[in-house]
């Protein structure tokens, strides 16, 4: 059995690959009922919650495999280490980030305490450190439908995207055959590196009508995302992200996804014909 302990962007696609290959999977979800399209597939849905050890403890039971990927709290993450490594789990599939123990970013300095964690529980275990997921522009998507733009302290910064999915779908296809993974560190990327300018054009051809893209400073980033709702600290920690993307903390590619899939890492265009629903 290989546990998914969320069912978010990378954790959805993963069981999906992993029943595609009629392989048995249990996710981990607060809301089964939010999961009836996985359960569809013949997964296994375990209802639980990330901040409650108990059922940590009760998904990992049978498990032989652990694709870890979470909103990256430590301690909730440790738990899953600690309670793998207990059950006697043979592998834990990392999904992470450029993590660094000492990144001005919190949520870096956080992936770093968790993968040193791993390392330290002796677990057999791979990390997938992506680079800036292609779903994260979904988040632009009520404004740029509204205003036909959008705008990001990245500034001109390169950035070599991965669509989540690619990197579920790479998690799945080591989670099913893990021994020639261990101890291995990928970088997922998508096929080529673009600017904030490049997704507007994209959107623009695809959408029929201009979208624009405005470079805001760190401030005016951080607080625009606070009206929008998003809660103070995290958007502190994004406007940071972007503002590092401006400097060309993102400005690298791989060819791990081809590798690892055996075909052609997802483009942002492919990306955007898939979701342009949300964007219209």
């Amino acid at each position: 059995m290989i546990l998914v302990t969320t069912a978010g962007k990378v954790g959805s696609e993963a069981v999906r690959q992993l029943r595609e290959r009629d392989e048995p999977v249990r996710v981990l979800v607060r809301d089964p009922a939010r999961a009836k399209a996985l359960a569809d597939t013949g997964a296994e849905v375990a209802a639980g919650d990330l901040g409650t050890p108990a059922s940590i403890d009760a998904a990992m039971a049978g498990v032989t495999t652990v694709i870890l990927v979470s909103p990256g709290e430590p301690a909730q993450e440790l738990d899953v280490i600690r309670s793998a490594a207990q059950a006697g789990v043979g592998h834990v599939v990392k999904a992470s980030s450029n993590a660094s123990a000492d990144s001005p970013i919190a949520r870096r300095r956080w992936a770093a305490e968790i993968e040193a964690g791993l390392a330290a529980s002796g677990l057999a275990h791979t990390l997938l450190r992506s680079n800036a997921y292609m779903q994260n522009v979904l988040a632009l998507a009520p404004a740029i439908a509204r205003l036909d733009g959008f705008g990001s302290s990245a500034g001109q910064g390169h950035i070599g995207m991965v669509d989540a999915r690619d990197v579920g779908a790479a998690a799945a296809g080591i989670a099913a055959s893990p021994a020639p993974h261990a101890g291995q560190t990928y970088w997922p990327t998508g096929p080529a590196l673009i600017t904030n300018y490049d997704v507007a054009a994209v959107l623009s051809r695809l959408l029929h009508r201009t979208i624009t893209y405005r470079e805001l400073s760190f401030a005016e980033d951080r607080d625009t995302m606070i009206r929008a709702g998003v809660p103070a600290p995290v958007a502190q920690m994004n406007a940071q992200a972007f503002s590092l993307i401006a400097d060309g903390d993102a400005a690298w590619v791989t060819d791990d996804i081809p590798a690892l899939l055996k075909r052609p890492a997802r483009s942002f265009e492919q990306f955007a014909a898939d979701y342009a629903a949300s964007f219209s």
